[in-house]
């Protein structure tokens, strides 16, 4: 086989592997779950820290300002660790894996619907007799040539 059959077979294969509707779908999946992740960030950023903020000011905690940038720890040496930013992260994926969690729970049960519902068709839809073989139709034949004389 030349180099140039090679090749073309090579990119061939790689065109039927990558427009699979698994990959494609794959993708898709990825795109989404990236901007979802981005509704995430904002949600958690933007209104569930200030209000963690909120909560800790009123507590005795440090002044209300940025949401996530003000839960943080300074230290007598001046080194500040900023634990809202952390917490900024547990609650994110905390957020993701729940939603992910009802979404498969959701698609797990619409696919076991489906094959409830494919077994019981098959169980209600009574099983045709199968088609008579060839030799069965010839004894056929045969008698009823032999019931006409």
């Amino acid at each position: 086989m030349s180099l140039k059959k090679k090749a073309a077979s090579l990119i061939d294969e790689f065109k039927a592997f990558a427009f699979k509707g698994n990959i494609v779908d794959m993708a898709i999946g990825i795109i989404i779950g990236a901007a979802f992740g981005k509704i995430v960030n904002s949600f958690v950023n933007d209104i569930v820290m200030p209000l963690v903020t909120a909560i800790i000011t009123k507590c005795g905690g440090q002044d209300a300002g940025e949401g996530l940038k003000t839960l943080a720890y300074k230290t007598a040496e001046g080194v500040t660790i900023p634990y809202g930013n952390f917490i900024g992260e547990i609650l994110n994926f905390l957020i993701v894996a729940f939603a992910v969690f009802l979404m498969m729970k959701k698609f797990l049960g619409f696919m076991q619907n489906m094959r409830k519902k494919k077994e019981a068709e098959a169980a209600a839809a009574p099983a045709a007799p199968p088609a008579p073989s060839a030799e069965e139709k010839l004894l056929t034949e045969i008698r009823d040539l032999l019931k006409n004389k």
